[in-house]
């Protein structure tokens, strides 16, 4: 059904898997916003939705999933699931109140671990 190459059923599937995914971090947020030092909800999507990303990248790559279902993994659920837009302005929010070191943690801890595990899981599916 999806990987017949229907534009429409592509973009309804990424459009439900977005929102399910929106729903999943909103509860993540929930759970873990406002403990500690550090953003730990936002850090948490964005570590997983660059796992999930890695992963879907290299099962595309390697053939496992058509081009149709990566788009759905990706612009639907890790889109809908990661958060750049508030990463960013809880980052602003942090050095505005003049707690620069959790700011530069905040942005080094989401980079480096998206990226790591991002390349881990791309590694894993190969």
């Amino acid at each position: 059904m999806i990987g017949d190459g229907s534009m429409v059923l592509v973009a309804a599937a990424a459009v439900l898997c977005g929102g399910v995914a929106s729903v999943l971090r909103y509860l993540v947020s929930v759970l873990l916003g406002g403990r500690g030092t550090l953003q730990w909800a936002v850090l948490v999507v964005n570590v997983v939705g660059s796992a999930l990303g890695g992963a879907v990248l290299g099962l595309a790559e390697s053939g496992v999933i058509s081009t149709d279902l990566r788009l759905i993994l990706l612009g639907g659920v890790a889109g809908g699931l990661t958060t750049f837009s508030t990463w960013s302005v809880e980052t602003v929010e942090l050095a505005l109140t003049g707690k620069w070191f959790r700011s530069a943690l905040n942005v080094g801890l989401n980079i480096v671990l998206g990226s790591l595990v991002a390349t881990a899981a791309w590694l894993l599916v190969q």
